[in-house]
């Protein structure tokens, strides 16, 4: 099974694509992660990390390449996987349907993970995160037992500098822009299913696993 995650920033497709992956059995294949891993000492690694430093996009040539590679790994070929944060646009998405097709490991179904914009926003700039053990808490959704005090380790909690509401405005826009297009792009292939993201995160996995159920691997 290959499959395709999506959602704007803060829907929760890591978390649901990490449960996907234990479900199923497939690699969990994050293009943040392969960007985070690569060695600054090489070619490659440096060339990453120059935009990354610059707050840009990784060009799509250098994001296809990176990840055509990591999906011709033998964990991804012999189980499948989950691609989460790639493709970001048009041309990344028939970029792949070429390379899948090359390997014959063509897309199962794209699942996208929808939640209004409103609703995202609240959920930033309510995050709290631990500085000692990076654990994640929610003012109102999923608040620590003491404010401002992890639950887990008793580190002080903190909220990002991009936690704020004119930056998930600006992420948000950027994404309606570059990767709302994939939509129409998938719903044409027929492998498209929308789950309502506003559920808890157990009934949005539910959600998942349901339309799954019915998919041919």
């Amino acid at each position: 099974m290959q499959l395709l995650i999506m959602g704007a920033p803060g829907a929760g497709k890591g978390t649901q694509a990490a449960k996907l992956a234990a479900k199923y059995n497939l690699v969990h294949v994050s293009t943040g992660d392969i960007f985070r891993s690569l060695n600054e000492m090489t070619d490659l690694g440096q060339q990453v990390r120059r935009f990354m430093k610059a707050g840009k996009l990784i060009p799509d040539d250098l994001t296809n390449r990176l990840v055509e590679e990591r999906l011709e790994c033998n964990d991804c070929m012999d189980n499948g996987w989950i691609l989460d944060g790639y493709p970001r646009n048009v041309e990344q998405a028939q970029n792949l349907d070429v390379f899948t097709n090359i390997i014959r490991r063509q897309l199962t179904c794209v699942l996208n993970i929808h939640v209004p914009a409103e609703k995202l926003i609240e959920r930033a700039i309510g995050r709290r995160i631990c500085k000692n053990c990076g654990a994640t808490y929610h003012v109102k959704f999923n608040p620590s037992k003491v404010a401002d005090v992890c639950d887990s380790c008793g580190g002080q909690l903190y909220q990002r500098a991009d936690d704020t509401a004119e930056t998930m405005k600006n992420r948000l826009s950027v994404y309606e822009k570059n990767t709302r297009p994939l939509i129409d792009y998938y719903k044409q292939a027929g492998i498209y299913a929308e789950i309502d993201g506003t559920q808890t995160i157990d009934k949005v996995t539910e959600a998942l696993f349901n339309v799954l159920s019915s998919v041919k691997a």
